[in-house]
C-alpha cells in the first residue's frame, strides 16, 4: 500500500471547505434557474391554447432541482462540521457518535451530487473507518443517514398532487388565469404525474388553424369510421345477428371522349356580278419626240378620236364629251 494512500487530516479539511463551496456555488446556479423555468412555465400556462403536459414536465423538473438545493445546503452544513470537528476525527480511532450521521450521509451522496470533492472526502473516510463502514453507510445500515436528504436526493418521481400544487402557485405568482383541463383525482394524488397523451398539443399547428381537441383519433372527429368490413358471412346467412351491410355501388369507368374539331370554313367565292364595275378612263402620258438635229415633229400627234393632242391636258373634256 502507498505511504499517500492512508488518512491525512491536511487533505481532508481542504477538501471540505472547497466541498463548502462547491455546494453553495452550485445552490445559487439551480436557484437562478429554478426562477427562470418558473417564468417559463407561467408562459406555457398563459397560452392559447395552454401547454399543461409541457409545463407538467418542466415543473417537475423544477421541483426535483429545489430538492437538490435543499440536499446541498444539508450537506454543506455537515461538511462545515467536519471541517471544523477534523481534529476530533484525527485522534478518535473510531467514528465518534455525533458524526456518525454526518459522515455517513456525505459518503453516500457522493455518487448523487455532481461535487467532485466529495470523492475525495469518501476517500479519506475509507482509510480511517475501513471498507465495512463505508458499505454499511451505503447500504443505510440502521437508519444512520439523514432521511431528508435520502429523499430529496432520491431518483423516484415527485407525486401528482405536488406537481398540481407547484402550476396553481406558479399562477398566482405571475397573475396568470388558467384551470387544469384534466385535473387530479384524489385516487392519483400520492402517485406519479401520468404520461403526457398529447390532449394540449394543438391539431395543424403549422398552418396556424389554431385548432385544439382533446381527441387522439382524427379520423373520428372527422366523421370519418374507415373502411367498410367486408362480411360476406352475414350478407350470405341473412344478416346473422340482424344487422345488414349495404353493398357500395360499382365504379364504372367513363370512357374518354375526344373533343370534336371544327372543320375548316371553305372559302366564300365572289362573283363578278356582285360588284358594278366603274368605267375609268386614264389617258395616257403623251410623249414627244425629238429629232436627231433637235428640231421637233412639223405634224401634230391625234388621237384615235381625230383631236389634235398637243402634249397637254387642255383638251381633256373634249376627248371626253366626244
Amino acid at each position: 500500500m502507498s505511504m499517500f494512500s492512508g488518512f491525512s487530516a491536511q487533505k481532508l479539511k481542504p477538501q471540505l471547505k472547497m466541498a463548502t463551496s462547491r455546494f453553495q456555488i452550485t445552490s445559487n446556479k439551480k436557484a437562478a434557474l429554478v426562477k427562470q423555468q418558473m417564468r417559463d412555465v407561467a408562459v406555457m400556462l398563459n397560452e392559447d391554447p395552454p401547454k399543461e403536459e409541457k409545463a407538467k414536465i418542466r415543473a417537475e423538473a423544477i421541483i426535483r432541482e429545489e430538492h437538490a438545493i435543499e440536499a446541498y445546503e444539508i450537506l454543506m452544513l455537515e461538511c462545515e462540521l467536519l471541517s471544523e470537528r477534523i481534529k476530533l476525527i484525527q485522534v478518535s480511532k473510531e467514528c465518534p457518535p455525533d458524526l456518525l450521521s454526518c459522515i455517513s450521509t456525505v459518503m453516500w451522496a457522493c455518487d448523487r451530487v455532481d461535487i467532485p470533492e466529495l470523492v475525495l472526502i469518501r476517500k479519506q473516510f475509507r482509510a480511517k473507518y475501513g471498507k465495512e463502514f463505508e458499505e454499511r453507510a451505503l447500504n443505510n445500515v440502521g437508519g444512520v443517514l439523514n432521511e431528508r436528504v435520502v429523499s430529496r436526493l432520491s431518483v423516484q418521481p415527485p407525486a401528482a398532487y405536488l406537481v398540481q400544487t407547484y402550476l396553481e402557485r406558479i399562477c398566482e405568482k405571475f397573475e396568470v388565469s388558467w384551470k387544469p383541463k384534466v385535473p387530479v383525482e384524489a385516487s392519483e394524488m400520492a402517485e406519479p404525474m401520468a404520461a403526457p397523451v398529447g390532449y394540449s398539443v394543438q391539431v395543424a399547428s403549422a398552418s396556424g388553424l389554431n385548432v385544439t381537441t382533446g381527441q387522439a383519433h382524427t379520423d373520428t372527429e372527422a366523421g370519418y369510421n374507415g373502411p367498410p368490413k367486408d362480411n360476406d358471412d352475414d350478407n350470405n346467412s341473412g344478416g346473422g345477428d340482424g344487422g345488414f351491410s349495404i353493398p357500395s355501388a360499382p365504379v364504372v369507368a367513363t370512357p374518354y371522349v375526344p373533343t370534336p374539331v371544327a372543320a375548316p370554313m371553305a372559302p366564300v367565292e365572289s362573283k363578278q356580278e356582285d360588284f358594278e364595275e366603274v368605267d375609268i378612263f386614264i389617258p395616257a402620258i403623251p410623249a414627244s419626240s425629238k429629232k436627231d438635229d433637235g428640231s421637233s415633229d412639223a405634224g401634230t400627234n391625234r388621237g384615235s378620236s381625230g383631236v389634235a393632242d398637243d402634249g397637254s391636258y387642255a383638251n381633256l373634256a373634249a376627248r371626253f364629251d366626244k
